[in-house]
């Protein structure tokens, strides 16, 4: 994964060969939408459809997005919130969010044919929680307690885990024992709310343990600080997204911390004249799983009302690539 240089040192810079046209300007941030995580689990889905046939499970949304979800759906995906409601000896696939421990216990009980399409950085962050577990350390878990994400990563040692989202909530912790404490966190998150949670977390506790690296994903940080970027040149931010992507989320508040009205946005459908009234500029942007075919339906529409200027920002060049699961790599 690289940087790449784009001359942005100021607003001007990002609008460049406008050179003072009085045409409306689209500015399409890269890097956008799917991430490596994402890529890996839609692959997973429609490989195992060809595999095995329809219809197979899938726990959970695959990844928070209405569309691809759908158009999994059509292709014979069957998307469940329990166990219980995926019959004995057929395909199960865990969403790239994760799963609690007890979920694969009681997959493999009933005999499912088990896929995992968990995100490899999510698995980590995993992983993480049993080691400060087997440390017999409280983990403090910083993110959204009812994002599936969390669920799962809780899920590793619920005894030992608490769950913060917020400062106040640092504030108001108690713990067994101080001295045997480590934080972890989902990897959706905003970096600015993450920062302050961490600090306040070691001022209050100074001996707290923490992940050898930031649980963060690099896809989460690049999508953010491409927005910090952009916002210098836009009067508005439009981001795809779901309304339960939690990095989709964070990018409006990236953009509305610094001033700058922002918008999430499903589909082309969601667009509003209003919003456009007075504004020269936009930024345009996407969540990490919201596939790209939404964002040039986005740019054709804002055409439409005026923005026939649009260019695409290269601010950082993502080639992150994960590994498919062993037995669905023959079949691609």
């Amino acid at each position: 994964m690289q940087r790449t240089q784009t001359g942005v040192a100021g607003p001007e810079n990002l609008v460049g060969a406008n050179g003072g046209s009085s045409r409306k300007t689209l500015l399409r941030v890269r890097p956008r939408g799917f991430c490596a995580g994402v890529v890996r689990a839609v692959d997973i889905v429609e490989l195992a459809l060809e595999a095995y046939g329809p219809p197979v499970y899938v726990h959970h949304e695959i990844v928070h997005n209405r569309h691809v979800v759908e158009q999994l759906r059509m292709r014979g995906a069957i998307f469940v919130e329990a166990l219980s409601e995926v019959p004995d000896g057929t395909v199960l696939i865990f969403s790239a969010h994760g799963v609690p421990p007890r979920l694969r216990e009681e997959a493999a009980e009933r005999r499912l044919k088990v896929v995992d399409a968990t995100c490899p950085l999510v698995t980590k962050v995993h992983l993480e929680a049993q080691k400060f577990a087997r440390e017999g350390r409280t983990i403090v878990l910083i993110g959204h307690r009812d994002h599936q994400e969390i669920v799962g990563t809780s899920g590793e040692a619920p005894r030992q885990t608490v769950v913060v989202g917020n400062v106040e909530e640092v504030d108001q912790l108690q713990v067994p024992d101080p001295a045997r404490l480590a934080y972890l966190t989902q990897t959706t998150l905003s970096l600015y709310d993450t920062q302050e949670i961490v600090a306040r977390l070691k001022l209050r506790f100074p001996g707290i343990a923490g992940p050898k690296s930031s649980d963060i994903c690099y896809a989460t940080q690049n999508r953010q600080e491409a927005v910090e970027e952009v916002v210098q040149a836009v009067e508005l931010i439009l981001v795809v997204g779901s309304a339960n992507s939690s990095n989709s989320n964070r990018l409006v508040e990236v953009a509305q911390r610094r001033g700058v009205p922002a918008r999430l946005i499903e589909d082309e459908g969601d667009l509003r004249p209003e919003w456009f009234e007075g504004v020269q500029r936009v930024g345009l942007t996407a969540g990490a799983s919201a596939p790209e075919v939404l964002v040039q339906q986005v740019s054709e529409r804002l055409a439409q009302l005026g923005y026939t200027d649009q260019r695409d920002l290269d601010l950082i060049r993502e080639d992150v690539r994960f590994t498919l699961p062993a037995d669905l790599v023959p079949l691609s």
